[in-house]
């Protein structure tokens, strides 16, 4: 499956980071102490095709204090073991910090795999499904079980959003180059694209 950044094909390399801070201390025997600080941001870096340079050079100069969105980008392998056929509802309320969330399985069949990313409907935060959830082992409910823990309750009755419904809100990170750059007169590269997810 191919995805797009403002109309212009992802190309490789391209790398998908989580940025989760860590408070790090060794105590006075060397023993490792390690706690995360609670946050967790999406991060994504890649190259585009470049055909149409003005269109590269004016979106790269316009709105860039603002954030915008596209269709989070899915690890090919997950894609190919998804079979679950669309997006499901929430079953019950899940809490802001909650590890998984109870979704319907009431008549769905298929696979939602590990390493897929999905979001809910009341809020812009991306979550990858951390283990195998098949919604035929249930007639009632599954656990869906996510990285990282939810940052916002989640209501029963929300969706849980597969497919083109995943969609990341992005930042433009600060030092991007915001322009193009041409060698011997050939367009050569729109630069490295560096984008992180506005949390």
């Amino acid at each position: 499956m191919k995805y797009y950044f403002e109309g212009y094909e992802i190309l490789t390399p391209f790398s998908i980071t989580s940025n989760e801070p860590m408070f790090d201390a060794d105590t006075i025997n060397l023993k490792k102490q390690r706690a995360s600080q609670n946050a967790q941001r999406w991060e994504l870096s890649f190259n585009i095709a470049t055909n149409d340079p003005t269109d590269i050079l004016v979106n790269s100069l316009l709105n860039f204090d603002q954030s915008k969105t596209m269709i989070m980008p899915q690890l090919t392998s997950a894609v190919e073991r998804l079979s679950l056929p669309a997006s499901q509802l929430v079953s019950s309320t899940a809490t802001s910090g909650a590890s998984s969330v109870a979704v319907n399985a009431a008549g769905v069949n298929g696979i939602l795999p590990k390493g897929y990313f999905i979001k809910f409907g009341n809020h812009s935060k991306i979550y990858l499904v951390t283990s195998d959830v098949d919604f035929s082992l249930s007639s009632t409910t599954v656990n869906v079980s996510i990285y990282p823990k939810l940052r916002q309750n989640v209501s029963s009755g929300t969706f849980m959003m597969i497919n083109n419904s995943v969609t990341l809100t992005y930042f433009r990170e600060i030092n991007d180059l915001r322009g193009i750059r041409y060698d011997d007169g050939i367009l050569a590269s729109a630069g490295t694209i560096n984008i992180v997810e506005a949390v």
